[in-house]
């Protein structure tokens, strides 16, 4: 179980925990589901009682002062110590009850997460999961800072205080549907996408600024179409044929599956693959579930490596 879920986290720690991680009590209040107002006044009551402001505004954002970095590092290191008493707790239990928390990519929420959840629950049917979807860096962070046992993401840098539990190297393709221009290629090279009209992730995701790397480094201009953080909208347009998707095998896996798309994988020198990476906390702050499922996941992501 959560320590928030449990009630030992106080409400102005969690939000001003959340505030500092975000930059915006906006955005935090968005992720509560709750009135901004609410939060202004609960972080302004503990500025009062603390008697220093905690945040500064930078830049249309909320920076932490001093105080407030102070303030952040003891409430991580007590958020650190609560899910470790709770993981303690539920291993009393054995694998009869707990919740395992993990963060992943857009793109393995979509077949990848649903596979191992599918898979555990056989085995553990009582442990519940909590999955959060986020961008790449923050499923690490969430892992780093101890808010998440595991995480599935690309090509980051590790936190050094994250154990990187596998790793595979998968090649960018294009997502073609049947009868498409490239639907019946075995693979492609960069200069066969001359002139395409390409539908490009945006700089929130990892592979936005990959590929855009990846082709300045080259002399082929590309048409861009559309710009979007959602892995879910661009394959949509690629089985409409309205633009070409480049993506890895994560994420399609139903589509190509049932025949909705080929996945033909673009070969070139200059581009180097992408690295898949399943992280977790240190093996003394994770529970037997979550131990459990981080060896599930590993076998699953290995098997990725075996289908390419």
């Amino acid at each position: 179980m959560d320590p928030h879920r449990l009630g030992l986290v106080a409400t102005r720690i969690h939000y001003f925990q959340l505030v500092a991680r975000l930059g915006s009590i906006r955005q935090a209040a968005h992720a509560l589901n709750v009135a901004p107002s609410s939060i202004s006044r609960i972080l302004r009551q503990l500025e009062d009682e603390l008697g220093t402001p905690l945040f500064e505004r930078v830049r249309q954002r909320l920076k932490l002062t001093s105080a407030g970095e102070l303030m952040l590092y003891h409430a991580k290191a007590s958020l650190t110590e609560l899910n470790r008493a709770v993981s303690e707790i539920n291993d009393l239990h054995g694998l009869h009850r707990g919740t395992v928390s993990v963060a992943v990519i857009e793109s393995v929420a979509r077949g990848l997460m649903p596979e191992a959840l599918q898979e555990f629950w056989q085995k553990h049917p009582a442990i519940s999961a909590d999955v959060r979807v986020m961008g790449s860096q923050q499923a690490a962070n969430a892992v780093a800072e101890g808010e998440c046992d595991l995480a599935v993401v690309f090509d980051i840098r590790v936190p050094r205080n994250v154990r990187r539990l596998a790793t595979i190297s998968l090649p960018l393709g294009v997502l073609a549907p049947p009868g498409s221009r490239f639907s019946d290629r075995k693979e492609l090279r960069f200069f066969d996408l001359a002139g395409e009209r390409v539908i490009l992730s945006d700089g929130s995701l990892t592979l936005g600024a990959w590929i855009e790397e990846a082709f300045s480094r080259s002399s082929i201009d590309l048409t861009r179409r559309a710009t979007t953080n959602s892995i879910g909208l661009m394959i949509d347009l690629a089985k409409r044929n309205l633009g070409t998707v480049l993506q890895t095998r994560v994420g399609i896996e139903e589509e190509i599956a049932t025949g909705a798309l080929r996945f033909v994988p673009l070969r070139d020198p200059r581009l180097s693959p992408r690295k898949l990476m399943l992280l977790s906390r240190s093996e003394k702050e994770m529970s037997d579930a979550a131990l459990a499922l981080g060896k599930l996941l590993i076998g699953l992501i290995e098997r990725l490596r075996q289908d390419e």
